[in-house]
């Protein structure tokens, strides 16, 4: 661990969707850094109507440790719905939030927070050192970044890596979000925390190749959903 001070108080969440293979890793992974970080903190997972044993698997945990809680989707409803739902419940002053199939390092947390008592940042945003997915995903996402950073001048090295620390003050009094089932809502967080005049700051962060389950980022409805979300926004801020 780098040399910080602990925070007093700290949300994670983690959004969740047919995670069985890796939930119960990175909920006791975060079990086991957060004391070291914080000195109060909560974990939820946001449950995004997981088929699998998601569910069952976090309520043993639920019941053996009274800091993490679970919010249940009763349908899949996208990573933008669960995300808001991270959001809008974490009830701390510092929100973190990661995903939770096993790609990221989670220990790598103390670098956010040592980051941000060194900057005085509002959101401290990971980018990848090497993004472990396929040459296609890649080109993907370089198009995306592309297109959003011409329509909105957001100047980020990547706009849609899942591990971010974030200061309640910017959930607060940013306009409420509103992507859901698409990937636009990275963005739109960035967007609406840059109008605001909130301090950004990047860090890089390892990204491991994901062992089992798959992502839903790359499906035909998710992207035109995200397009559709990007529209509106655009729209309306003209």
């Amino acid at each position: 661990m780098t040399k910080f001070k602990k925070l007093d108080q700290l949300s994670i969440f983690f959004p969740a969707y047919n995670e069985e293979a890796h939930i119960a890793q990175t909920v006791n992974q975060a079990l086991e850094i957060a004391p070291k970080v914080a000195k109060k903190f909560e974990i939820l997972v946001i449950n995004d109507g997981s088929q699998d044993n998601t569910e069952e698997i976090v309520n043993q945990i639920v019941s053996q440790h009274k800091q993490v809680k679970q919010l249940v989707h009763s349908v899949n409803s996208g990573y933008g719905e669960a995300l808001k739902t991270g959001f809008y419940n974490s009830q701390y002053d510092w929100i973190v939030f990661t995903d939770s199939d096993g790609q990221f390092d989670f220990s790598e947390i103390d670098r956010f927070i040592e980051t941000q008592q060194q900057t005085g940042a509002d959101m401290v945003i990971g980018f990848y050192k090497k993004r472990a997915v396929s040459w296609r995903r890649k080109l993907n996402t370089w198009i995306w970044q592309k297109i959003v950073g011409w329509l909105f001048g957001l100047r980020v090295k990547d706009i849609d890596c899942g591990f971010k620390l974030i200061s309640r003050r910017v959930i607060d009094q940013i306009d409420r979000l509103e992507s859901g089932r698409g990937a636009f809502i990275s963005s739109e967080l960035l967007i609406k925390a840059q109008k605001k005049g909130f301090k950004i700051v990047e860090i890089p962060v390892t990204h491991h190749p994901r062992q089992a389950g798959r992502g839903t980022g790359a499906d035909l409805n998710v992207i035109m959903r995200s397009f559709w979300d990007l529209g509106n926004l655009w729209w309306k801020l003209r």
